[in-house]
């Protein structure tokens, strides 16, 4: 039995997170979309636009040896088509962010065009 579109989502969504943990450059590159526009807003950072300069960011914090520690909690997805957006909390061992993900269909796949983190927020119960 296929997961549903939501399952496949938080899955694609995990898939993100785990790349981040296990500093993981390909994983990374991997779960980013190829044809849709990509953008990604860092806590403290300017705006970045195109998957080159997101993917560089990415590239930068994965090899930084003291890269926070990252906890996806409480995950939600809604699904527009072949848009979906993934809230959630980002657990650090000094702060709670939350997150705007944002997913795009591409040839069957769900793939992330979009991060955000802000905050810092109280942790959830």
């Amino acid at each position: 039995m296929a997961l549903g579109d939501q399952d496949t989502v938080i899955s694609a969504n995990e898939a993100f997170y785990d790349a981040f943990a296990a500093a993981d450059v390909a994983a990374m590159e991997a779960i980013w979309a190829h044809e849709a526009d990509v953008t990604c807003l860092h806590p403290g950072w300017p705006k970045l636009e195109g998957r080159d300069p997101v993917l560089d960011s990415w590239r930068g914090i994965l090899a930084h040896p003291g890269r926070p520690q990252i906890e996806c909690i409480h995950p939600s997805a809604v699904i527009h088509g072949d848009t979906a957006i993934v809230l959630c909390y980002e657990l650090m061992e000094s702060a709670c962010l939350l997150a705007t993900n944002v997913f795009v269909r591409e040839s069957g796949m769900w793939r992330l065009a979009h991060h955000h983190a802000g905050g810092p927020v109280p942790a959830p119960v």
